[in-house]
């Protein structure tokens, strides 16, 4: 059992986190005052430990996370009865640049990775079959199981990873930008380099034809691409087969050789979040985001609604102004997104999260962001966009975490870091460390956990932890270890639509 009861985050706060059930009258002990619940206070949920007056400014992290909607005594539970978002929506922001103090370092890791012949690195060496529309998904699924039994000796071999599809409902019917966010999407994944080879699969009447899909693409002619159009041949599945074939001889040439992490790219995300993801899962993420960036390294942050209330923390460590004002951009954006669609811009947080002890959008943002860390943030990219500068990019995307993983996918990211207090099982194209924030999740949900940040309550040290989380990324990276949604199989894709289906 846990010694200490409660967590007083920042002295200026006005609230403790419980660390485990209180029951009322328990006696806490708290900056060393001794003060009892007045009530019955869930784990991971917060208490009061002073008196809050109605319209009074709840502080967790150093901020306020809203308003006290009437007067709180001393002692009780703070939650949704009694603590509102203080929220509103669009504002004018002002540029107050925030020095950074991540220190480059000397000494950069390496690992054993896939260098393509266009100078990218690949984690994996896998063989993928992207659909160009949803009309041929489950041709698709038959090819991609039909050429794992007949290449699976090959893949046994670890010659290549595995033969994947990424079913998806999109790529006819659509208009605008949803059409064209789709094709953006697929010639991301296209392009990854954890695919040793893709084939690209149309029906032949759809609206994103090969032939125009084409121009999303670096290059057509390339020996880890070939494309099948299933109307024009007579058997899909001999065909199919016969592509692929010529895909594994080719993805087969390809040997590991040492690549710094200077070259790695990862995807920060949370979902199912708890009242104990921005005390332990998303601070440990941002400590290794630290540490990848430090190396030279990239990481992109998403979910732009989770930023909302955090906003200007990231807004300030832009690097210049010019990326001020596209972090502006980004976040205004998405709530005039919102506004054109009727919708409330503070819908926020899930029914799980407030379960977990999230109370409003402030307190979830404020969470959320710590897995960016303390970096510049040096780029923002558009939805579909891919990676180009190294560094702490953000990424317009919502806060899904099917579509929301996709876009880092797509963007060009090696692997995703995804903490969660609740618990999911979803999985990435690539591979997708689930992180939990507390240690009975870890424990009850093994199969779907690869790694356990509730240690930090129990006093392990931030930086021990971090620097084993990084260990474990490059075990994963260099193919030593497979992430639990690589063993469960589960890789999936969503994009995101915003406009008119036909």
């Amino acid at each position: 059992m846990l010694a200490i009861k409660t967590l007083h985050i920042r002295p200026e706060d006005n609230v403790v986190v419980t660390l485990k059930p209180l029951k009322k009258g328990e006696e806490t002990i708290i900056d060393k005052l001794t003060l009892k619940p007045v009530e019955d206070i869930p784990e991971g949920h917060k208490m009061a430990i002073k008196r809050i007056a109605t319209g009074e400014k709840v502080f967790k992290y150093g901020y306020p996370i809203g308003v006290a909607t009437r007067e709180i005594r001393v002692g009780e539970w703070v939650h949704s009865h009694n603590l509102a978002t203080g929220l509103k929506g669009k504002l004018e922001y002002t540029y107050n640049p925030q020095k950074t103090f991540l220190q480059k370092s000397d000494k950069i890791p390496s690992f054993p990775g896939y260098r393509r012949e266009n100078g990218k690195v690949g984690i994996r060496n896998e063989i993928w079959i992207i659909p160009t529309v949803g009309c041929v998904n489950k041709r698709c699924e038959k090819l991609a199981l039909l050429a794992r039994e007949k290449f699976k000796e090959v893949i046994d071999s670890g010659e290549i990873g595995g033969i994947y599809t990424f079913s998806h409902p999109y790529g006819c019917s659509q208009l605008g930008d949803d059409h064209e966010n789709t094709q953006k999407i697929l010639a991301g994944l296209v392009k990854h380099p954890n695919a040793g080879g893709v084939l690209v699969v149309g029906l032949g009447c759809e609206n994103n034809q090969i032939s125009e899909f084409k121009k999303f693409l670096d290059t057509e002619a390339s020996a880890r691409l070939r494309f099948m159009v299933m109307q024009e041949v007579e058997d899909e599945i001999a065909t199919g087969i016969e592509l692929l074939s010529e895909l594994v001889n080719y993805a087969g040439s390809f040997q590991r050789e040492e690549i710094p992490v200077s070259e790695l790219k990862i995807g920060l995300k949370c979902g199912g979040s708890d009242g104990f993801s921005g005390i332990t899962g998303n601070p440990l993420v941002g400590r290794v985001a630290d540490l990848l960036t430090s190396y030279g390294g990239t990481c992109i942050l998403t979910e732009v609604p989770e930023m909302f209330g955090a906003e200007t923390i990231l807004m300030n460590r832009a690097r210049d102004e010019k990326v001020f004002n596209r972090v502006v951009e980004l976040v205004n954006g998405f709530k005039d997104y919102f506004i054109r669609n009727g919708q409330e811009v503070y819908e926020n947080p899930s029914p799980g999260n407030k379960k977990g002890g999230i109370t409003t959008l402030e307190e979830k943002s404020l969470g959320c962001t710590q897995k960016g860390g303390t970096g510049t943030v040096v780029d923002v990219l558009r939805y579909g966009e891919q990676i180009k500068t190294k560094g702490l990019n953000l990424l317009e995307g919502p806060g899904n975490d099917i579509v929301s993983t996709t876009a880092m996918t797509a963007a060009g990211v090696h692997l995703i870091l995804f903490t969660t207090g609740r618990g999911t099982p979803l999985g990435a194209p690539v591979p997708t460390i689930k992180i939990s924030t507390n240690s009975m999740l870890a424990e009850k949900k093994a199969q779907w956990i690869d790694f356990d940040a509730g240690r930090l309550l129990f006093g392990e040290k931030m930086d021990n932890l971090a620097q084993e989380l990084f260990t474990y990324i490059l075990q994963v990276a260099n193919g030593d270890q497979k992430s639990r949604n690589e063993e469960n199989d589960y890789r999936d894709i969503a994009i995101f639509k915003t406009g008119v289906t036909l």
